[in-house]
């Protein structure tokens, strides 16, 4: 498996700490509203990577986790009258939900802020005793300055950096571009600490995860959108590099944002696109399938086309499996299928070069072809025919796109042939009554 790692800009293999084994961590939500298309795009991207992992015979550690600390949460909670913890459960139980609409597994393990409040407090300590960070006041502040690689991530120099910091410049800081860890607060949930009751900065929270679920302070890869690369991204290697001298994960991975009709989605534009009314509209495997056959790197653009143009590509497949798997079970073929070694090696190639899913996608639609013709011979191959399906249903696994065939009852099997002796009999208004029924079952 080759990934682009965006810390280093190059397109690097993957060497697992352990062999055999990836640990992987996901920023994940900031759980105050339903997910939108957006919050989408990252849960398809790494699931689809998690799978083609498993595919190559990795066992995959898949971590993201909830934060449920946050202003947006908390006025949400004002606002409805009710505490933050009802608000996140809800909005948690949500985008568990969109993971299972999108075929997308759920993390292992799925830590949130509020559980992991003693060792974010002990971190943030640990910190201020190596001088990497300072009190002021009830605040504490992470020091930029101790750490000499700070811009490794985003690429960008300190210096630069610092221009454009000066507008918000805090009288308090050293630096203005030292962020904050922990936030004295007389607002919503608080916390005692050292330093003053309040809560932690946003930056803090997923280093102390990554330590607190992996129990080491470097991991296989750290994920996330492109938008947290800075600072987000960049803040966590600076504090995990000022206490234990490691980058937090030796391969970084974002992929790109969404535009809805080539603009920005905001709620200002008012062109904010929800996953689950999206799912609602076109089914879980359309919006997938839409996110995928983009390569995760690059900007994608949603319209109305682009979900009808997935709908009918996921339809030709669909098809071709269902007939092919049809004429099988008709054929009372029960064989344990062997893959298309050819087939399924071009699409691992595809998938082990940066996660290359439009090319995998080709692969797909080579194998359709191949499916479609195999069916359709005047004899049947069944070895072949169940060769080729089973190729398919392995591929479409790995890019997270479940498909229900028909199982054919007896009543099934009898209609079918119904049908075809009207047709052999030229009684056509049987047999048209027979290929309705038939369509309606989900069997033509």
């Amino acid at each position: 498996m080759r990934l682009f790692n965006s810390r280093t800009g190059n397109v690097e293999v993957l060497q697992p700490l352990e062999p055999g084994k990836v640990s992987m961590y996901v920023c994940g939500p900031t759980v105050y509203n339903y997910p939108h298309i957006g919050n989408a795009r990252p849960i398809v991207v790494f699931d689809t990577l998690k799978k083609a992992l498993e595919a190559e015979g990795y066992a995959v550690n898949y971590v993201s986790n909830y934060t449920d600390v946050d202003d947006k949460i908390i006025k949400a909670a004002m606002e409805e009258g009710t505490d933050e913890k009802t608000v996140t459960d809800r909005f948690i139980e949500a985008y568990a939900q969109t993971r299972r609409d999108l075929n997308a597994e759920q993390p292992d393990v799925s830590p949130r802020v509020t559980e992991t409040m003693d060792e974010i407090i002990r971190f943030i300590g640990d910190l201020v005793e190596k001088g990497a960070a300072y009190q002021a006041g009830g605040d504490v502040y992470y020091r930029v300055s101790s750490d000499p690689m700070y811009g490794e991530l985003s690429h960008q120099r300190p210096e630069d950096l610092e221009v454009g910091a000066r507008i918000e410049e805090s009288t308090v800081k050293e630096n203005p571009l030292d962020f904050t860890l922990w936030k004295q607060t007389d607002k919503g949930i608080r916390w005692d600490s050292p330093w003053s009751k309040g809560r932690p900065g946003w930056h803090t929270e997923c280093v102390v995860m990554i330590q607190d679920v992996f129990g080491k302070p470097l991991i296989d890869i750290h994920g996330g959108g492109m938008d947290l690369k800075f600072p987000h991204h960049e803040n966590e290697i600076a504090q995990c590099r000022s206490l234990h001298d490691t980058s937090l994960a030796n391969v970084w991975v974002h992929n790109g944002m969404i535009n809805i009709d080539g603009l920005k989605m905001s709620k200002s534009l008012g062109n904010v696109w929800w996953a689950k009314d999206l799912i609602a509209q076109f089914g879980g495997n359309v919006v997938r399938w839409v996110m995928i056959t983009t390569h995760y790197r690059a900007p994608l653009n949603l319209n109305e086309e682009a979900f009808s143009a997935a709908a009918r590509e996921l339809e030709k497949i669909r098809t071709a499996m269902k007939q092919a798997s049809v004429k099988l079970q008709l054929a009372d073929w029960s064989r344990t299928p062997d893959l298309e070694e050819g087939l399924w090696k071009q699409f691992m190639d595809a998938m082990d070069d940066d996660l290359n899913t439009p090319n995998a996608a080709a692969v797909i639609f080579e194998a359709v072809k191949k499916l479609n013709q195999a069916a359709r011979a005047r004899e049947l191959d069944g070895d072949l025919v169940a060769s080729l399906l089973e190729t398919l249903t392995r591929m479409l696994h790995v890019m997270g796109i479940e498909f229900t065939l028909p199982v054919l009852t007896a009543g099934d099997r009898e209609l079918w042939h119904r049908w075809k002796a009207a047709v052999k009999a030229k009684e056509f208004g049987t047999a048209d009554a027979c290929r309705a029924e038939l369509q309606q079952r989900d069997i033509l």
